[in-house]
C-alpha cells in the first residue's frame, strides 16, 4: 500500500527543453523568462516593454534593440517499472512496494514542478493496462500505481523492457528505470542504445536476503522466480562468501555498463526515502 506520506524529491534538467508549454525548466523557445537568448530589432520582435537603450544607441544601423529571453518549459517524466517475477521478492516489503513509492515520489514531484508524467510497466512485455500517457493528473497516476500492489506474475522475465523506448516521448525525457536488473547485461545494453536521446536514471533494487542474509551454515532452497527453477543447497560459509563475492562482481559490472552511458546507478535497499533522489540530482546534474 502507499503511504499517506509520500513526498517529492527535488530534480533538475542538464538540457534545455524543446517543449512549448511553460514549465520550470529552461527551454529552447523565445518568450516570457529569464535565459538571455540575444538582441533583436523591435520590427523582429515588436514588444517595446524589453528595449534595449544601450544596444540601440550602439546598433550602427540606428534600430532600436530590444532583448529576447528563452521562456521556462516543462519536460516528460517517465517511471519505468520492472513487474518480472524477481521484483516479488523483499524481506520487510517487496522490491515491487519499494517500486511502487518511487513511483509515486516520481508522480508528485512531477506535478509539483508541472511536468508530465507517464508510467510504463512491463515484464515480458509492455504492459498496457498498467501503463500510462504522459499526463498533468496526479490522483489518476496514483490510482494505476496503486494497481500494482495487487500485481503478480509467475515464471515472468524482463524481456519486455526492449519494447519500452517506442512509449517514450520524442522530446527528450528524464527516464527513471526502476528494477533489480537481474537480466543479462546485453538485454540492458541494447535497451540503453535505444533510450539513448533521453536521460536514464537507474534505480537498483536489491535485497540483503538475496545475497548478504544467507544462511551461514545448513541446507537451504534457492528457487529462481523468472523460471521457477528450485535447487536444494547446502550453505557454509565459503559459498555463502562466494554469493557476496558474485553479487559485489554483478554491481560492478553494472556500475560500468551504465556509466559507458553517462548514466550513474542509484542503489536502494530497505525503506525510500526521498532525499536519495535530491542527493543523487545535486551530485550529478
Amino acid at each position: 500500500m502507499l503511504a499517506n506520506d509520500v513526498k517529492p524529491f527535488i530534480y533538475s534538467t542538464p538540457w534545455k527543453s524543446s517543449s512549448v508549454h511553460f514549465g520550470d525548466h529552461r527551454g529552447t523557445q523565445r518568450g516570457l523568462g529569464d535565459d538571455y537568448r540575444g538582441n533583436v530589432s523591435l520590427i523582429d520582435y515588436p514588444d517595446a516593454r524589453r528595449m534595449d537603450l544601450r544596444q540601440t544607441l550602439r546598433d550602427p544601423y540606428e534600430q532600436i534593440q530590444v532583448k529576447t529571453f528563452n521562456q521556462n518549459n516543462t519536460t516528460p517524466l517517465y517511471a519505468v517499472c520492472d513487474l518480472s517475477s524477481s521484483m516479488q521478492f523483499g524481506s520487510k516489503q517487496s522490491k515491487l512496494e519499494l517500486a511502487m513509492h518511487i513511483s509515486a515520489s516520481i508522480t508528485y514531484s512531477a506535478h509539483g514542478m508541472g511536468d508530465l508524467f507517464s508510467l510504463i510497466a512491463y515484464n515480458n512485455h509492455v504492459i498496457e493496462d498498467l501503463t500510462l500517457p504522459l499526463s498533468h493528473h496526479l490522483f489518476n497516476s496514483l490510482e494505476v500505481i496503486q494497481q500494482l500492489a495487487d500485481y503478480q506474475s509467475k515464471h515472468a522475465s524482463s524481456e519486455g523492457v526492449v519494447n519500452v523506448p517506442m512509449y517514450l516521448s520524442q522530446h527528450r525525457s528524464l527516464v527513471f528505470w526502476i528494477s533489480d536488473f537481474h537480466m543479462p547485461l546485453e538485454l540492458i545494453e541494447q535497451t540503453l542504445n535505444a533510450m539513448s536521446a533521453h536521460q536514464v536514471v537507474p534505480i537498483v533494487l536489491w535485497d540483503e536476503r538475496e545475497h548478504k542474509s544467507l544462511p551461514q551454515f545448513g541446507f537451504g532452497n534457492l528457487i529462481d522466480p523468472e523460471t521457477g527453477v528450485a535447487r536444494m543447497m547446502f550453505f557454509r560459509k565459503s559459498l555463502r562468501d562466494q554469493f557476496i563475492e558474485a553479487f559485489k562482481m554483478r554491481r560492478e559490472a553494472l556500475d560500468r555498463l551504465f556509466l559507458k552511458f553517462d548514466y550513474p546507478p542509484l542503489y536502494l535497499q530497505g525503506q525510500f526515502n526521498p532525499e536519495a533522489l535530491t542527493n543523487y540530482f545535486e551530485q550529478y546534474t
